[in-house]
């Protein structure tokens, strides 16, 4: 029998290594031979604490990681399965859960999922009925509600991603608040995408520090060879950065193939240990495709070199152009400040007004507490009472926000989680809890040609001073009972997810929420101009 990665992950002096396998689009042949044989040998080698495998990576179909995980499993490899929520509603969601529980496999690296790509026939459906966060979330009651029926006391240990190399403001705080609220939900350890920033990965453990999040994170380290540094040069893998003068340095490496494979060795031996001695609990190393044989050349490595890793600092200087860095640089030595800036906007006057305006109304007609509420919701009741008067209201609503919000009509509006902006129509994946990783130079990862949604948030929220509240609140997943009907009456009449979901949000947030809303962080408001 293997390592155990839960055993591992919660040993701060273990230095954990996990290995990500990716199973491809046949369910027989060379490929999926190759996954399985590699993770024979890291079985063998006993260095390895679990290996990941991919779900459905880029959004294109392959083989179920929950198939490949059982059987390397039942051979004595430990295994994180990627579980993503593209492609499948909340009760297929729970469907699988289960199975993955059923089989034995309990780690879990919980994601929203890359956009759909093709298909038979052409491209699927998109289908993002909850997010990471509620994933996370769900994981966590599914774990205390079979420990309260089977009385067992297993669970399933729940990861999350976060991508820290973010070129712009709104876009590097939008990962970490969600990351805040990811830990608040039950994520147990945290995985980065890739990236070759030293300055970024040492910004994060000090977010961690500076937010109190107490969760080890494992950093990416990926075999970088020219077809993989070309598709992250250019953003075809969300998240992921590789710019321009180190995508220069490989294809110059592999001019030579065998100097190329030693260069690529090399460097993600030096990554790993710079990450290690930087404080990071264990790597989480990728493009192993063809032969345990790399791995075992970049663990010997590592061993051989882990002393020296201040030497190789240099080595992972690749900033992006005009990037931004949460931190100010004081010293030679890479230290950098722990002070937190002040939030920035970049929210146009228009933006601004917007906000500000349905804010106000929000204030007055649609918080439980408002004086106006007995009225509005003994109005709502009467309405409700007849196919008339639901009729009514919603023909009332629809046009007004339209207008106002290109509305799609969801009948449970969340538009007070994104500082009064759409989610169904503004995020292709209709995500509630705070920004996906796919994002780039603030465009959306699906529509490039528009804003993210979540860093016109940013923008609005930090122009009132607000910006840290992005960290603050769960937001449960959508009723769909609800779609086509007037938000409004749903709103007063309690039957949307501010009330319905309320049990779902009080459970992810049991221990008070955020750590960093908990110790209450706050950042001075931005200047008006």
């Amino acid at each position: 029998m293997g390592r155990n990665f839960q055993t591992d992950i919660a040993n701060p002096n273990h230095f954990v290594i996990t290995l990500e396998l990716v199973p491809g689009a046949s369910y027989q042949g060379l490929a999926l031979d190759t996954v399985k044989k590699i993770a024979e040998d890291a079985l063998d080698d006993g260095r390895i604490s679990a290996v990941t495998i991919t779900d459905n990576p880029g959004g294109n179909p392959s083989l179920s990681p929950d198939v490949i995980g059982k059987e390397i499993v039942d051979r004595g490899m430990d295994v994180i399965v990627h579980f993503t929520c593209r492609d499948a509603n909340r009760g297929g969601i729970e469907s699988r859960a289960l199975q993955l529980a059923r089989m034995g496999m309990r780690n879990i690296l919980a994601l929203t999922g890359d956009y759909s790509g093709r298909g038979f026939g052409g491209q699927g459906m998109p289908v993002f009925d909850m997010d990471s966060t509620s994933l996370i979330c769900f994981l966590k009651m599914l774990g205390e509600r079979s420990r309260r029926e089977a009385r067992s006391d297993e669970s399933f240990c729940t990861g999350c991603a976060v991508s820290p190399f973010k070129s712009t403001e709104a876009e590097t705080f939008a990962q970490y608040y969600k990351l805040c609220k990811k830990i608040a939900a039950g994520a147990r350890f945290v995985i980065t995408q890739v990236g070759y920033d030293v300055r970024k990965f040492r910004e994060l453990l000090q977010i961690r520090q500076v937010f109190g999040l107490p969760v080890p994170i494992l950093g990416s380290v990926y075999v970088l060879r020219p077809p993989a540094a070309k598709i992250m040069n250019r953003g075809a893998i969300p998240g992921a950065v590789v710019t321009e003068n180190l995508l220069e340095a490989v294809r110059q490496e592999w001019q030579d193939k065998e100097q190329g494979e030693a260069a690529a060795v090399e460097r993600a031996a030096r990554l790993a240990v710079v990450l290690k001695g930087l404080g990071y609990q264990g790597v989480h190393v990728g493009g192993v495709h063809k032969s345990f044989i790399t791995l075992a050349a970049i663990l010997d490595r590592m061993e051989q070199i882990e002393n020296r890793w201040r030497e190789f600092l240099p080595d992972f200087d690749h900033p992006q152009k005009n990037g931004f860095n949460v931190f100010d640089e004081t010293s030679s030595d890479n230290s950098f400040s722990f002070t937190l800036p002040a939030p920035r906007s970049r929210a146009t006057l228009l933006e601004k007004t917007h906000f500000q305006t349905l804010r106000l109304m929000h204030e007055f007609f649609f918080r439980f507490e408002s004086p106006l509420a007995p009225g509005l919701r003994a109005v709502c009741t009467r309405l409700d009472a007849t196919p008339g008067g639901r009729r009514l209201a919603f023909l009332i609503e629809d046009p007004i926000k339209k207008w106002l919000l290109s509305c799609k009509g969801c009948g449970d509006c969340g538009i007070q989680h994104l500082a009064f902006l759409c989610p169904e129509s503004q995020c292709p994946k209709h995500i509630r809890n705070g920004a996906c990783g796919g994002s780039s130079n603030g465009r959306c990862e699906v529509y490039p040609d528009r804003p993210c949604v979540w860093v016109r948030v940013y923008n609005r929220l930090a122009a009132a001073g607000r910006a840290p509240e992005m960290a603050h609140t769960f937001v449960a997943p959508r009723n769909w009972a609800l779609n086509e009907t007037s938000s409004w009456l749903n709103f007063h009449l309690r039957r949307d997810h501010q009330s319905t979901g309320c049990d779902i949000a009080e459970r992810c947030n049991a221990e008070g929420g955020c750590p960093f809303r908990r110790e209450g962080h706050t950042a001075a408001p931005a200047d008006a101009t």
